[in-house]
């Protein structure tokens, strides 16, 4: 009877030491695991923060390519050729500017929107909301720069004709 309690007094142990095992496991998930949420969340946050930014940079490339545009149609009217030829250059330049902050904040939009993917998380939603809502704006930004570029690329052949 000596034998079979020790025996089952080392099993205990072992169970013990088992479990002692599996909590410390376990700690060191949880620890990693937080960690990840939380770059996650830099992450969604940072993303919406750029997105935000390429809306606002396109909403300025609109605006340069706008006074390109009016610069170009003011040189047309006075037959300076040159100067209209260079606002018409500049406003597709801003245009391209737009572009790529559209594009910048779509693939903002994109990463914020697979941070949600891993964490449901209010403030990750609330991010990839915001991003989704910035590219919306940087898209109609770089739309209308672009329209602007080719009005003052269609007032630049006009000059060389007068």
């Amino acid at each position: 009877m000596a034998l079979d309690q020790e025996a089952v007094e080392r099993k205990l142990i072992a169970l013990d030491e088992e479990i002692e095992k599996l909590q410390v496991r376990y700690a060191n998930m949880n620890r990693h695991y937080v960690e990840a949420l939380n770059a996650l969340n830099l992450l969604t946050l940072h993303s919406a923060e750029a997105a935000k930014r390429a809306a606002a940079s396109a909403q300025s490339s609109v605006l340069a390519a706008r006074g390109a545009a009016l610069a170009a149609q003011e040189a047309a009217s006075e037959s300076a050729i040159k100067a209209a030829a260079a606002a018409a250059s500049a406003a597709g330049a801003a245009a391209q500017a737009a572009i790529e902050a559209a594009a910048a904040a779509a693939s903002a939009s994109a990463a914020a929107a697979a941070a949600v993917a891993n964490q449901a998380e209010s403030s990750s939603i609330k991010a990839s909301a915001e991003a989704s809502a910035a590219t919306k704006v940087a898209t109609e930004a770089a739309a209308e720069a672009v329209r602007l570029s080719n009005m003052a690329a269609e007032t630049a052949p006009g000059i060389a004709k007068k």
